[in-house]
């Protein structure tokens, strides 16, 4: 996962807990929906970002490729 992706889904968490702390849910119909906009939240952002920067954030790369890719750049860059 890239940072960004680690960023969205923490939004989407943060955000399913906060909805989840006013709404106080007892059902599970309820708490999915709660879950749902929650992750609504997030994938509206990511769906800007994506507009903004023309390109996906959603990556099948793991943080330690991501990472070892970064290096390869700064060093090239040196």
């Amino acid at each position: 996962m890239s940072n960004l992706e680690l960023v969205l889904n923490m939004l989407a968490e943060t955000s399913t807990t906060e909805i989840s702390k006013v709404r106080q849910p007892k059902t599970f119909p309820d708490n999915r929906q709660v879950a749902r906009e929650g992750g609504g939240i997030a994938g509206n952002a990511r769906k800007e970002i994506e507009a903004k920067i023309g390109k996906k954030v959603i990556t099948n790369k793991n943080a330690k490729l991501l990472h070892n890719q970064d290096l390869k750049k700064l060093k090239a860059e040196e």
